[in-house]
């Protein structure tokens, strides 16, 4: 562990909390230390290829299983004890999370056991689809009450507030974002890491994912206008902020730039843009 840097630290235990094993060692094995494994699904080849490329040559690909691996090497025999029981049962390693506070680690951990859920509701009369996007981390396979205390240091870490959601499978809970603003604040927090992974766009990048939903509802409703839902849309701009707005926008800065400065989301100062351009 002592030849990990933090960022492979981070990454490290975010796959094996998620998509990754330790292996154990059985009787009469001839190993002896544990190795690592990962499983994957053909299109999520590219993806395990940007993963690895964090390691230098510790984790690599077998193409024909499709698998993530390892040699068995002391720093996996080491880490064991941290994610398994006695009996064999996986748990989250608390006594490693002090290491887990990058933006590393909570990407991996959603790239790996998590999605972007998009759930819309249709006003036919002002002929408006309204699209709210929720983070959700499938890990399921833990009990509650670990759940709880992961919630605890990401919320600490991060100040990003998740909250449990009931399942019927595994020990019954997952953590979802729990707003609006919430979900576009963990894409933000991850996204100068899942920048570089073009290939799971569709779930790290709001701007990629809205223009797809949005050539999907157009083919349904053509004459519709498609927005994301967002909690400061409807608190109004003062005067000032509108010069303010127009200024920035002329003077060339983004609109992330500018939703900063204006303490907004940056969804509300699109769509104030986009009716401050109508107006005009």
């Amino acid at each position: 562990m002592i030849n990990l840097t933090e960022i492979q630290k981070n990454i490290l235990y975010a796959s094996i909390i998620s998509d990754g094993e330790i292996t154990k060692i059985y009787k009469n094995s001839r190993r002896k230390n544990n190795s690592y494994r990962e499983h994957y699904g053909t299109s999520q080849g590219d993806y395990r290829k940007w993963k690895i490329s964090f390691f230098d040559g510790l984790l690599y690909i077998t193409p024909a299983s499709q698998c993530v691996r390892s040699a068995s090497l002391e720093l996996f025999t080491n880490l064991f004890p941290h994610f398994y029981s006695d009996d064999g049962t996986k748990h989250l390693p608390f006594t490693l999370l002090k290491h887990c506070i990058l933006p590393h680690f909570l990407t991996i951990l959603y790239m790996d056991d998590g999605s972007l859920s998009i759930s819309y509701r249709e006003n036919h009369n002002k002929k408006i689809i309204y699209l709210t996007p929720h983070i959700y981390l499938y890990l399921q396979c833990y009990p509650k009450d670990e759940l709880e205390k992961l919630k605890e240091h990401i919320f600490t870490t991060y100040h990003l507030s998740l909250k449990l959601s009931s399942r019927k499978d595994g020990y019954g809970y997952i953590l979802k974002t729990t707003s609006v603003k919430e979900t576009f604040r963990f894409l933000e927090l991850i996204e100068p890491v899942a920048k570089t992974c073009s290939s799971m766009l569709y779930k790290t990048s709001w701007e990629f994912r809205n223009q797809k939903e949005i050539l999907r509802w157009k083919s349904k409703y053509p004459d519709y206008t498609i927005l994301t839902s967002s909690s400061d849309r409807s608190k109004p701009y003062s005067p000032d902020e509108i010069k303010l707005l127009r200024q920035l926008k002329e003077n060339g800065y983004t609109t992330n730039e500018i939703a900063k400065m204006l303490k907004r989301s940056y969804w509300s100062v699109t769509y104030k843009w986009q009716e401050i351009k109508k107006l005009n």
